[in-house]
């Protein structure tokens, strides 16, 4: 039911606006507002705290009906809302933090971020250099963030910083930061590639005074705290991008039975069938194999490895159906008059948020072979 609802939603709310909204690079506020009501910034959180109580599988299917109509929306709301934000607040935070939060962000009366990575820091997250230095029972912070989602419209920044260098990433503690708090600011990060409608931002904070009631989880736990919620991401990521790799799929449908060349429908042409049968097969693959990793998150059985394969197989689909689409749609589809342009230009963010397609390589080699890859 909800997927229905969701897919009904997409079709009336965001992909009548779509264009308009990427071509002016506007955040969707509104649409974020409407989406509040039908449950849709709930997700996966209990009942109890304003969410929906749905499972992982459910979860995936409305990220992938997102992704369809907009990777944008699929970003700012299924993967950092939703994944990064109220999952971490969730699985880490006290009574007293998912009593203030979760219900404010469900309600979409608040908007989160998740901020880990830094100028000089990406995938290898226990060299963080941002400082957390305790100060009259108070945390003192000082640090850079940078490509943090929702970043300059969040109202609530969870931010990672590193409480004791010499423990390495056993140093790492994660903080409740909102928006006001004085030293912390927030600069929106232009001319990206793609997802215009999404926010990116750098975040520099300047002896930040972060009470003690404000640390997510205990002090040092902050390095597995961004790893699981990462998870989380990745596997959402997958989600949406089966919806813009399906997105691809049926733009070249409809205008493969449209457009007429030699006096027939070049759906007529076996190139063409082929191609589009490439990307059916493959864009089923990654949706079963996004779907599995559901299964396992709804069992409670070990999915990190199945994560990382359902992120890596579902971008690169992704990747391949938005060139694909480029191209059997010729010189159209070098314009945004037509949806894979938009799908060509967003593809290139999943495949770095989340960890880079070649970390995810790297995580599946290390479990197949026992031999970690990663430098020490």
């Amino acid at each position: 039911m909800a997927c229905l609802m969701t897919r009904e939603f997409a079709e009336r709310e965001i992909t009548p606006t779509v264009k308009e909204c990427e071509r002016q690079r506007r955040f969707p506020f509104e649409i974020i507002k409407k989406m509040a009501p039908l449950g849709l910034l709930g997700g996966v959180l209990p009942q109890e705290y304003g969410g929906s109580g749905i499972d992982w599988v459910t979860h995936a299917i409305i990220a992938e009906e997102l992704g369809h109509a907009s990777f944008s929306i699929c970003l700012t709301v299924s993967i950092v809302q939703i994944a990064l934000v109220e999952m971490s607040i969730l699985n880490w935070g006290n009574e007293q933090q998912k009593q203030k939060y979760l219900p404010r962000l469900a309600r979409g009366e608040i908007i989160g971020c998740f901020a880990t990575v830094e100028p000089n820091v990406g995938s290898d997250g226990a060299a963080i250099e941002t400082t957390a230095i305790i100060d009259n029972d108070q945390w003192l912070l000082n640090g850079t963030k940078i490509w943090a989602t929702n970043g300059s419209v969040a109202d609530l920044t969870i931010v990672t910083g590193q409480t004791d260098k010499s423990k390495g990433s056993h140093g790492i503690t994660a903080f409740l930061v909102e928006r006001g708090t004085p030293g912390f600011s927030a600069r929106q990060i232009e001319g990206v590639t793609g997802i215009h409608s999404a926010d990116e931002a750098s975040l520099s904070l300047v002896d930040c005074r972060i009470p003690q009631e404000n640390v997510l989880g205990r002090v040092g736990e902050g390095f597995r705290l961004a790893l699981s919620s990462i998870n989380h991401a990745r596997y959402t990521i997958a989600a949406g991008c089966t919806g813009m790799a399906q997105a691809c799929i049926d733009a070249c449908v409809k205008y493969a039975k449209e457009r007429q060349q030699f006096g027939r429908p070049i759906g007529s042409f076996q190139l063409i069938q082929g191609m589009i049968a490439d990307m059916i097969v493959e864009t089923q693959a990654a949706r079963l194999l996004t779907y599995q990793v559901g299964y396992l998150k709804d069992k409670g059985l070990p999915y990190a490895k199945e994560t990382s394969i359902a992120k890596y197989y579902a971008t690169e689909v992704a990747l391949r159906a938005s060139t694909n689409a480029m191209r059997l749609h010729g010189a159209y589809g070098y314009s945004d008059e037509f949806p894979p342009e938009r799908h060509f230009r967003d593809v290139m963010g999943p495949i770095i948020f989340g960890g880079t397609n070649e970390i995810q390589k790297l995580i599946i080699g290390r479990d197949a072979l026992g031999i970690s890859a990663f430098a020490p």
